[in-house]
């Protein structure tokens, strides 16, 4: 144990955002530095529990109390290799992940809970700076060739442990650049893209080769694929988007936000001088209260816009658990991201039980005013309440309403691989799809969800594709039983 008055001497601290008025000025990431002092002594409050709820809370069964303790007494380089055991990419989660293992956290029940993200981040990051991170190749290699299609965080982690397991690992991008929604859907505020660029380095060190702008089931065909390798992991995402039917959706200026995010990630990339979807000096509506849809708040808010209101057709959540969102379940609560701050900041609004109702354009065919009306809750059916109706501007609407799954034209239909109910690929215990040879791992199997679901199906899934290729795996198995997927 750390500490064992720790969680009762020390408070819950994390570093603080730089001020609004500064940090909406640049596209660096919102967070000051945090000392490795201070670092250590929010470690200290973890009380190494006999059941540890926060391995409960993390698909990765990330070793917490462990890391924990290792950061207290100072030793960070044995922090970093139990962190690896489980966790390819904390860098990642550490930035982009909503944290389940906190809200599982015992000192949760009636304390706020250990600050388990930030010192996870700050542990791999510590890694980096002194050169921990090195490069893994095996040390003998199967003949074996694997194709993992889509760059994302599932792709990666899947890539990753094939390679060390000795396979030839390809992975296939359609993008001209590696990492999927990690590039082109995460702003640079929230993570600097430099941090997947080092971790790239790292896995072409290994072994594991890229193919970026090429988009599989066009350029090559599932054939061509299956021909070539002798297992395949698919891993695209579930990139196909939620619309919004209605009046007026052919307006010039309604964007989805994974039309409107990726121009401005290619702007800092130095790709582009400036996105073709700008905000600046325009009246900005985000429809979509999630984390997709704070992203869309920062980048405009970046741009430049006039104003920036964010609708939400569920009514605001509570602060706090309520009786139905019981310890250590991953509770749906009012949350103030950074780019909410910012709204705040600049007069914008979050509006909650809404609905828009049509959108409405001038003569040349551009969005200019969105007509909303308030509506009851989920039990109500959402139904619009009375008089309520009213218009609000509108030169840009970015739609991040979520995703319905994954791209069914192209490489699923040519595979002929099982899709369930809701279009997702079915897979069994091993990930194993249909189709023998071919695996599934993240959104595309799994439905739309976190970052740290993705990396720990792509873990599970190089499981399944090292023993299906050799017989036999020491590949990790990280996902819980209970929520494997079953055939």
């Amino acid at each position: 144990m750390a500490d064992p008055k720790g969680f009762l001497t020390v408070r819950r601290e994390l570093p603080k955002r730089r001020p609004v008025d500064v940090r909406i000025r640049s596209w660096s990431e919102v967070y000051e530095d945090f000392g490795n002092d201070r670092l250590e002594k929010q470690a200290s409050r973890c009380m190494d529990c006999g059941i540890p709820f926060c391995h409960q809370g993390c698909p990765l069964g990330n070793l917490i109390p462990e890391w924990n303790d290792l950061v207290y007494r100072k030793d960070w380089h044995e922090a970093i290799e139990r962190l690896h055991a489980t966790n390819n990419f904390p860098e990642f989660t550490g930035r982009l992940c909503p944290a389940p293992c906190e809200s599982a956290c015992v000192l949760g029940i009636n304390q706020d809970p250990v600050a388990i993200k930030r010192v996870e981040v700050e542990i791999i990051d510590r890694a980096f700076a002194e050169g921990w991170v090195r490069p893994q190749p095996p040390a003998v290699k199967t003949g074996k060739k694997v194709a993992v299609v889509g760059s994302g965080p599932a792709g990666l982690a899947a890539a990753q442990q094939l390679t060390r397991a000795g396979h030839d690992v390809t992975v296939y991008e359609r993008a001209d650049r590696i990492g999927g929604l990690l590039r082109y859907g995460i702003p640079e505020f929230k993570m600097e893209k430099r941090h997947l660029d080092r971790r790239l380095n790292q896995m072409r060190a290994e072994g594991t080769s890229f193919k970026t702008s090429v988009n599989v089931g066009v350029d090559i065909t599932a054939e061509e694929l299956r021909e070539r390798y002798d297992a395949v992991v698919l891993s695209g995402g579930a990139t196909v988007w939620r619309d919004l039917p209605i009046p007026g959706r052919e307006l010039k200026g309604v964007h989805q936000a994974m039309e409107y995010l990726p121009p401005s990630n290619k702007v800092q990339e130095g790709d582009l001088d400036r996105s073709p979807i700008d905000a600046a000096g325009k009246h900005v509506v985000v429809i979509g209260g999630g984390d997709t849809g704070a992203d869309c708040i920062g980048t405009a808010i970046r741009q430049g816009a006039a104003s920036v209101t964010q609708l939400e057709i569920m009514p605001r959540p509570p602060e706090e658990r309520t009786g139905a969102q019981p310890w250590p379940t991953y509770p749906m609560l009012f949350k103030m991201e950074s780019a909410h701050e910012e709204l705040a900041g600049m007069g914008g609004e979050r509006l909650y039980a809404v609905s828009t109702t049509e959108f409405v354009g001038d003569e040349e065919g551009n969005v200019q005013a969105l007509r909303i009306v308030e509506v009851g809750g989920p039990d109500t059916g959402f139904k619009p309440v009375e008089g309520t109706e009213r218009e609000i501007p509108a030169q840009l609407v970015t739609l991040a309403m979520g995703f319905l799954g994954p791209q069914r034209e192209g490489l699923l239909e040519q595979l002929g691989v099982e899709l369930d109910q809701r279009g997702n690929v079915v897979r069994d215990r091993d990930y194993k799809t249909s189709v023998d040879g071919v695996y599934a791992a993240g959104d595309m199997g799994r439905g739309q969800s976190l970052i740290v679901w993705a990396i720990a199906e792509g873990r599970a899934a190089a499981h399944g594709v090292d023993r299906f290729l050799t017989g036999h795996t020491a590949l990790p198995y990280p996902i819980p039983p209970t929520a494997r997927p079953i055939a």
